[in-house]
């Protein structure tokens, strides 16, 4: 059982959380109960987790030699030996071509086109673009709003401008402070050893692309809130920002003390934050509901 455990290991059970956003789009725009919704929902999930799991494993075959050399990732699996570079390539390659055409026959051709896109955008990221400074935040903050905009894709549900600026900006927010914190924490005589890109960027230049992101996606969010009516009892919608903004504002603590290294750490072990997005979660289905 060693192989097929190191392979899972290899996948990233613990990112798979992410993939939760494909739930997003329908969510928001009040689709998420309607009929059949679920059950296409969790074939997006497990769709977008193969294609993920293909990037991750064919991520750590190409860097087996340097993941040897680096402290911790060297208890990866294939840089440990636990799974041989051809098995992680042949498993990642073959996950890569299976989800998008299991997309297309289960789907639609244009979630089929997006995963494929995502696998592509991703692959070109581990090969090149992750040494390119600022592509590299933009192309994972991508890869995190193709996560949201799938969900509406496979239903047909079309996409908000205002949900997309939302989306994409709070993903750039935590991708930031993310980095943000990687620097702040990180020896910088080690800095090229874990992520060489850090090595370009300064601490305060990734403390204004947080800042600049954060209030961004707030004042977005407070458009596409304002826009929106309803006949409810109480403006469900509006009041939401008030949640919004303090998860924002919760989570810039973490990001200011350079703590969000690990952004699903962050989400999962904060309550104070998990609380704030439960009552946001509770007012905006309020105002979908139109109660």
């Amino acid at each position: 059982m060693s192989l097929p455990l190191g392979l899972l290991k290899t996948a990233r059970p613990r990112q798979w959380i992410k993939n939760v956003l494909v739930v997003a789009a329908p969510a928001a725009a009040g689709e998420l109960f309607t009929r059949g919704t679920a059950a296409q929902l969790a074939i997006v999930f497990c769709l977008f987790t193969a294609a993920a799991s293909a990037v991750y494993l064919i991520n750590d075959a190409r860097d087996a030699e340097a993941d040897r050399a680096h402290p911790e990732k060297c208890r990866r699996p294939v840089a440990a030996g636990q799974v041989p570079v051809p098995v992680a390539y042949a498993a990642g390659g073959l996950l890569a071509v299976l989800a998008p055409a299991a997309a297309a026959l289960l789907c639609t051709p244009m979630t089929s086109a997006l995963l494929t896109a995502y696998v592509g955008m991703q692959l070109a990221y581990c090969i090149s673009l992750k040494h390119v400074l600022v592509v590299d935040l933009v192309v994972v903050t991508t890869g995190f709003l193709m996560r949201a905009m799938i969900g509406g894709v496979a239903l047909g549900i079309p996409l908000s401008r205002w949900f997309l600026i939302t989306t994409g900006f709070g993903a750039l927010f935590m991708v930031s402070a993310k980095r943000y914190s990687e620097a702040v924490k990180s020896d910088p005589g080690k800095l090229g050893a874990t992520r060489a890109l850090l090595t370009e960027y300064t601490t305060g230049y990734l403390r204004f692309v947080w800042q600049l992101a954060a209030g961004v996606a707030v004042l977005a969010y407070c458009l596409w809130a304002m826009e929106e009516g309803g006949t409810g009892l109480l403006p469900w919608r509006q009041l939401s920002m008030v949640a919004f903004i303090l998860a924002i504002l919760r989570y810039a603590v973490f990001a200011d003390r350079g703590t969000a290294g690990a952004p699903e750490d962050v989400v999962l072990r904060d309550k104070p934050l998990a609380l704030i997005a439960l009552v946001w979660v509770g007012m905006y289905g309020l105002a979908v509901a139109d109660l």
